[in-house]
């Protein structure tokens, strides 16, 4: 059945499966479907330092594991693809799905912004919504080309940005305890 005129076309996990396998990300958030293509060289190489950062604080604590892009399926209409995760050990046993992804929300997520408005639009408004919503408790948004992050904690039922961290700042968070990073090695 079409849409009348003037009504938004709602996709949902189904309609992932008929999509082609073409190297392209797609994602959906509240029901619009997001397609972006491989990210840049530079997006990928700190994507890969946030993880290394995550992964080896995990192994050296055994508090939880990170991974990168791995999906998370909110609902039918609410299927996204972060840049990495982190999720403790207790709340990663309930979230995995038999099939291997993320059914729920896991503590932290990290999205390294793509270039271009529509990019920075869905990781800054869209993704902050969703992710606020289904009850993420951090959420880094990297934008490797000005060398920041910007940190948002979840405060009173809903992220809220905290702080905004340079390169010569330090990126630590109280989820998880003893992890400290200078920003600036993200980006070297």
């Amino acid at each position: 059945m079409q849409p009348a005129a003037g009504e938004r076309v709602r996709w949902t996990a189904a309609d992932l499966e008929l999509l082609p396998d073409n190297g392209n990300r797609y994602e959906i958030i509240d029901g619009e479907l997001f397609v972006t293509r491989a990210p840049h060289w530079k997006h990928q190489e700190v994507s890969g330092r946030i993880f290394a950062e995550l992964d080896g604080w995990s192994r050296r604590t055994g508090s939880g594991r990170a991974a990168v892009a791995p999906g998370v399926l909110f609902g039918e209409a609410d299927n996204v693809i972060p840049d990495v995760v982190w999720a403790s050990s207790e709340r990663l046993d309930l979230l995995l799905d038999a099939a291997g992804h993320l059914s729920g929300a896991p503590e932290l997520v990290v999205e390294v912004l793509s270039p271009g408005e529509q990019n920075e639009r869905r990781d800054r408004q869209s993704k902050l919504k969703l992710y606020s919503a289904r009850g993420v408790q951090e959420y880094w948004i990297v934008d490797w080309q000005l060398q920041q992050v910007a940190v948002y904690r979840r405060e009173q039922a809903v992220l809220q940005l905290q702080t905004t961290l340079l390169g010569a700042d330090i990126l630590a968070s109280p989820l998880l305890p003893g992890l400290t990073c200078p920003v600036g090695l993200l980006f070297a």
